[in-house]
């Protein structure tokens, strides 16, 4: 008789530290209209970090570097803008993005970095252009 309350409470006490209540688990979290995007954003930024990186290290040359970065920014700028008119409710004013217009006598002759103006000092490694 002692053993079989001794496993009627052992049984007891089982089921109910194991056992799950509706009112016991928190609320679900709601999900953001936006989640997709801010995700789609995060990978952007990284695959524009990894794109400067692989440019950095020699594995991409200027015009495929050029060419990659701009569709990236244009990607991001649609996400960015699609964001906005999501979170605001209204329609967002058109994001136009230029390519930027390569001057002879702005490449660094330390990097191999272009840029749309002449510069005292390059944006990419700090080296003076002379």
């Amino acid at each position: 008789m002692l053993l079989a309350a001794a496993i009627l409470l052992i049984a007891v006490t089982v089921l109910f530290t194991f056992s799950i209540r509706d009112k016991d688990m928190p609320a679900p979290e709601p999900l953001s209209p936006t989640r997709h995007l801010d995700e789609r954003r995060a990978a952007i930024y990284e695959n524009l970090r990894d794109l400067q990186f692989e440019y950095r290290v020699g594995k991409l040359s200027d015009a495929d570097y050029q060419q990659t970065k701009v569709g990236l920014q244009k990607e991001l700028a649609g996400v960015l803008a699609e964001i906005e008119k999501v979170s605001s409710g209204a329609p967002p004013t058109p994001v136009k993005v230029e390519t930027p217009k390569v001057t002879p006598g702005t490449v660094c002759p330390h990097c191999s970095a272009t840029f749309p103006q002449p510069l005292k000092f390059c944006g990419e490694c700090g080296k003076e252009m002379s």
